[in-house]
């Protein structure tokens, strides 16, 4: 018996943040342990340069499989049905994270040990890339009519919340004596994937399919036409905004990655901070984030998302500055409110960006398209950070301002695109409304 239909938005939004808490969860406890373990673990050499680059590498790899996964999954979620393929990416994503919490070590196995390491990340990134698109799609096509952005802004608050449950995950088993943490402490975090896993799916079987995709294969069934594949489809005809939204992403997505994954990196090596200070400050740091996103979410409705998401990112650009003269202070609580001035206009802009860049694209080809985006981006953008940021942290030891002004530029890139989108997406209304 399916659910009735009107208590599905909000199921349909509830989902959309379990769903991708738990996934993101998965995500962001590959990346503390990048930061923090999988060096010595996985590729031990005598330069912890070397370890933590090799490390932030199988991390970045993840990152260039999520476009496979968004063309994979996007296909599905387009032609099939965006459950299906919800289901499917959150099976593959609990199922490997388990095995990653298994998988030997370099010490135990040799070099086969990075391999297999490499391979599941491979396929999490895969799941990851096929996730996002369609959590944001079930959220915000079953949204009550003009909500569509506040909806999806659900899917969004499950990174904050899956960032939350990491932290909290790796702060208590940090506590462990070292010679624990480093052989078997560090697995605990994800073998709990697992239960987490079975709470997501009962969630998600609970959720009807959208109501938008099902009135498009309706619509398209009473058509007779050779329809392409959807990311041909996109390629062909909606290149230009694919490439708008791919920029667009890039504040929301390389944002968090250097204000939670570098930062680890930049606060341990650099400033010689203790790990358990730093996870503890980002812990605090990811419930404002989780607080922020919603208010901003509405916001954008009252103020318009456009204006919204150009103001944020501005003050975005200006950020990383106050950011890490607070963090140099080595002092908790400036420490926190340096990375909580970054993160508050990030999330803000993160919040929103997700139901903006949806609305950019047909139903039929829509999962594919912003999947591509987003997962584009990730792989540029959220793959790259934490490595460029390693780099220029090296190469210009004791000082912060390099750091700073490639923040900026992350920012900058966001606007451009965001003005861009809406100058496009304003000149195509009133082309519409001049053939009506």
């Amino acid at each position: 018996m399916k659910p009735h239909a009107s208590n599905q938005p909000r199921r349909a939004a509830a989902a959309a943040f379990i769903g991708t808490m738990i996934e993101w969860y998965d995500f962001y406890i590959y990346a503390t342990a990048a930061a923090l373990v999988f060096g010595a673990l996985f590729f031990p050499s005598d330069d912890p340069l070397f370890s933590t680059m090799a490390a932030f590498g199988t991390f970045a790899v993840g990152f260039f499989a999520r476009p496979l996964g968004g063309i994979i999954f996007g296909h599905i979620g387009d032609r099939i049905g965006r459950k299906k393929s919800l289901i499917i990416t959150l099976l593959m994503m609990g199922v490997v994270t388990v095995c990653i919490g298994l998988l030997p070590t370099y010490a135990q196995i040799g070099a086969t040990a990075p391999v297999l390491l490499i391979l599941l990340r491979i396929v999490q990134g895969i799941a990851v890339g096929g996730e996002w698109g369609g959590a944001v799609l079930m959220a915000g096509e079953h949204a009550p009519k003009g909500r569509r952005n506040f909806f999806a802004s659900f899917a969004q608050l499950g990174s904050p919340a899956g960032l939350i449950l990491s932290l909290l995950a790796f702060s208590a088993v940090t506590r462990l004596p070292e010679e624990d943490l480093m052989s078997w402490g560090w697995r605990l975090p994800f073998l709990a994937s697992a239960l987490l896993l079975l709470v997501g799916l009962a969630i998600r079987l609970g959720v009807n399919e959208s109501p938008e995709f099902l009135a498009s294969r309706e619509q398209a069934s009473k058509q007779i036409k050779n329809e392409q594949a959807p990311v041909m489809e996109v390629l062909r005809t909606a290149w230009r905004p694919l490439l708008l939204c791919i920029g667009a992403n890039t504040l929301g997505i390389a944002g968090v990655y250097f204000t939670n994954t570098f930062m680890i990196a930049y606060t341990t090596q650099q400033l010689a901070l203790p790990r358990s200070l730093i996870l503890e400050c980002l812990f605090f740091v990811a419930i404002i984030q989780f607080c922020i996103q919603p208010l901003a979410a509405w916001t954008a409705e009252k103020i318009g998302a456009t204006r919204f998401l150009c103001l944020v990112s501005l003050l975005a650009m200006a950020s990383p500055y106050p950011m890490f003269v607070l963090v140099s202070s080595a002092q908790a609580p400036l420490i926190i409110l340096g990375i909580a001035l970054a993160v508050v206009c990030m999330a803000s802009f993160y919040a929103v960006i997700a139901g903006y860049v949806s609305g950019m694209f047909e139903t039929r080809v829509r999962y594919t398209a912003i999947s591509l985006a987003y997962q584009i981006c990730g792989a540029v953008a959220g793959g790259l950070t934490p490595l460029i940021g390693t780099m220029l942290a090296h190469k210009f030891t004791g000082q912060w301002w390099p750091m700073a002004v490639f923040y900026s530029l992350i920012a900058g890139i966001s606007l451009v695109c965001v003005l861009s989108l809406a100058r496009r997406h304003a000149s195509a209304h009133r082309a519409e409304m001049a053939r009506g």
